[in-house]
């Protein structure tokens, strides 16, 4: 599935790809509506629909993904109800493995998000998965989204990355085609992003059920058996 030999670079998104997507799902789709009814005198039901519409209008550009642009817009405090709500973020299965042997194997291994500074720092420190990249870039770096044309190319600038040398693991099939067609070889897609809803099934790239399933071999060594005192 795939010849880690071939590979320099490992990047992996955040929500949906290491980090169970339920977190996010719940938090815009349930408590963001709640609240942002109760403080303008509407029901969830009938915030929901109205959010669904702000939701939609904004997708695919790197407002979505802000914090500020939301709290703004919707007045209310998203990184304080993200932080409020933190013991709902979750990792999803052998992530931890897969990030220490890479580690072991000395991949470049970078976390690449479209999340905010916020977020993203909050779900590493409750996490503490920081201590296994080389570097975590949120897109609001580069002031564009991972699907937004450019990205890819502007990212080399940050790290310099070979294209062809490169896997990349994402829940999102826009960022993976924008991705593909900015050169990056190696692409997989997340069967179970969320683990409370239905597996996401899809022809154009190999979606993983669990990372178990492109685990690197675990290094041999000979520690102990060659070196006598030299």
């Amino acid at each position: 599935m795939l010849n880690w030999a071939d590979i320099d670079t490992v990047m992996f998104d955040m929500d949906g790809t290491l980090l169970d997507l339920h977190f996010d799902n719940y938090f815009w789709e349930t408590l963001v509506p709640a609240t942002y009814g109760q403080r303008v005198g509407l029901d969830a039901e009938a915030a929901w629909e109205q959010l669904q519409h702000q939701y939609r209008a904004m997708h695919g550009t790197l407002d979505w993904y802000c914090i500020d642009f939301w709290s703004e817009k919707l007045q209310l405090d998203i990184q304080a109800m993200k932080d409020d709500t933190r013991d709902k973020i979750a990792l999803r299965p052998n992530v931890t493995a897969l990030l220490t042997r890479l580690q072991e194997h000395r991949k470049n291994v970078l976390l690449v998000t479209n999340a905010h500074p916020g977020s993203l720092n909050l779900k590493m420190q409750h996490t503490g998965l920081q201590i296994h990249f080389q570097r975590t870039i949120s897109s609001h770096e580069l002031g564009l989204a991972k699907e937004n044309q450019g990205f890819w190319t502007a990212l080399r600038q940050l790290e310099h990355y070979d294209p062809e040398r490169t896997v990349l693991f994402d829940d999102n099939f826009n960022v993976l085609r924008r991705a593909q067609s900015e050169g990056i070889r190696h692409l997989f897609g997340i069967e179970l992003p969320d683990s409370q809803r239905p597996p996401v099934q899809h022809d154009e790239f190999i979606c993983l059920q669990d990372f178990a399933q492109i685990m690197p071999p675990p290094l041999t060594t000979t520690r102990g058996t060659h070196n006598h005192g030299h």
